[in-house]
């Protein structure tokens, strides 16, 4: 049988948890005395009145948590979040529409960055602040979070973290799951305060530069301004670069970096495979830019470093609008789109580790074919991957596929246009933000979208963030039965 009054008492731990955040945002719209200081206090009290009244009645349950109660539990916790989290923008009129207000919140907690707004720059302090937060909460995961920081959640730990960090390597630093959650939010919440002093030190505000190392630190996207970073200096665009990559990193690498363990660094294949892929696309589309379409040199790359870095870490900061550009140069910022950053980042899409064991292991059946009887395993970084692995990989590459071209097919019955279709699609399910076509492109936003499309790209971003079977598992039969 479910835990069910377990699970309602976490749901009303992370709801307080939540308001906690809010009445943060709350302070900030105070220290500038903007209206939405009500609005967000407001916000808070329900949140915590919800969660409080969830937790309190089942405060003494038992606290056993089995591996299918995990799955129900993470997705729970992405849904109810935004559920709640939508109440400022609703409650203060900045979105009245319902939906519109969800999908903002579900696309900051998923760390998409995908928008509905039209004005960005003409909300309060405090909104803007919580909507950045949201990445910002969600950029490791809610779950790794509360794991973290609210030792109540060590019950069951290590199911809620497989079932929330579902790639295709979950790294323990330490025996503790609970140590591993804290090793990489601080390592996390140090960037953020990095970035963040290095963006004041290049002109930038202290409310700007919080916002924005919020969003490049979580992949996220979110801006409080309607131009992104392409109004800043190329310094602090460079800099956001440098983050954007360092986020995209698995954060074991950083961990081994401030431990000293070089080696392991330098055995990991997907570190250089993803170096490499920001190389050779970034150099490639600099010279057609230099060459073709007239950017001075320095300009061409940073703006080709700068596009190729957001998308592939799944960022979705602009600071050119690559649909101008030559259609094959366009093409190339499509495909990343599939790509993603290193498993074990704060990065969205497929991941490069999926795609080096594709390639690796398409590579090997050529000598497989050639030596029938002999055993060739798949190696990387010097460990055999098993070929549950392997299979596993597949089968996600596969139905990642097969649902982005569903989701574009519904969409252009929905009336919008095949490129339209697809960038929304892909955009939202490997939580990117920007897309392609009329609709989400660099310049534009999500506001003209059906109102079922935007409740579809919903389930597409938090289906991209769970990353398909974690949610998915929830619609078998077989995941209910005898339960």
């Amino acid at each position: 049988m479910l835990n069910k009054k377990f699970i309602i008492n976490l749901m009303g731990s992370v709801l307080m948890f939540e308001s906690l955040f809010m009445l943060l945002c709350a302070g900030v719209a105070l220290v500038y005395g903007e209206g939405d200081f009500i609005v967000l206090l407001t916000s808070s009290l329900i949140t915590f009145l919800v969660g409080a009244a969830s937790w309190l009645p089942t405060r003494n349950v038992s606290k056993d948590l089995i591996k299918r109660e995990g799955f129900i539990v993470v997705s729970l916790v992405w849904v109810l979040m935004s559920v709640f989290g939508a109440l400022p923008y609703v409650i203060g009129g900045y979105i009245p529409s319902y939906t519109d207000a969800f999908f903002e919140t579900i696309s900051g907690f998923t760390t998409t960055g995908a928008s509905i707004l039209t004005d960005i720059e003409a909300l309060p302090h405090g909104i803007l602040f919580w909507r950045s937060m949201t990445h910002f909460i969600g950029g490791m995961g809610i779950i790794v979070l509360a794991i973290a920081i609210m030792p109540y959640f060590g019950f069951g730990g290590m199911q809620l973290y497989n079932a929330e960090a579902s790639g295709v390597t979950n790294e323990k630093l330490h025996p503790r799951i609970t140590q591993t959650a804290k090793s990489f939010w601080g390592i996390y919440v140090g960037l953020v305060l990095l970035q963040t002093v290095v963006m004041l030190f290049g002109g930038m505000n202290l409310f700007e530069s919080l916002c924005h190392s919020f969003g490049t630190l979580a992949s996220g996207g979110f801006s409080p301004k309607n131009t992104s970073i392409a109004e800043y200096s190329p310094f602090i665009q460079y800099v956001v670069i440098l983050f954007m990559i360092l986020a995209g990193t698995n954060f074991t690498i950083h961990y081994f970096v401030l431990n000293g363990k070089w080696s392991r660094i330098r055995n990991n294949s997907e570190l250089w495979v993803f170096l490499s892929i920001i190389g050779v696309a970034t150099m490639i589309i600099a010279l057609f830019l230099n060459m073709g379409e007239k950017y001075a040199l320095e300009h061409a790359f940073r703006s080709a470093m700068f596009q190729v870095v957001s998308i592939l870490t799944t960022t979705g900061f602009v600071t050119d609008d690559y649909t101008a550009w030559p259609q094959y140069l366009s093409f190339i910022i499509f495909m990343l789109m599939f790509s993603g950053g290193c498993a074990g980042s704060t990065a969205g899409g497929m991941k490069v580790m999926r795609h080096n064991i594709l390639f690796r292991n398409s590579m090997l059946e050529f000598r497989r074919m050639t030596h029938p009887q002999g055993i060739i395993p798949l190696r990387i970084g010097g460990k055999v991957i098993p070929k549950e692995v392997v299979f596993t990989v597949l089968a996600f590459v596969i139905l990642y596929i097969i649902i982005f071209v569903i989701a574009s097919l519904i969409l252009t019955f929905m009336g919008l246009s095949w490129e339209s279709a697809m960038g929304a699609s892909a955009t939202c399910m490997a939580g990117i933000g920007p897309g392609f076509g009329e609709i989400g492109n660099p310049v534009g936003n999500f506001a003209l979208t059906p109102m079922a499309g935007k409740w579809l790209l919903s389930f597409l971003m938090l289906l991209g963030r769970l990353e398909l079977f974690s949610f998915l598992i929830l619609f078998s039969p077989e995941f209910w039965r005898n339960h």
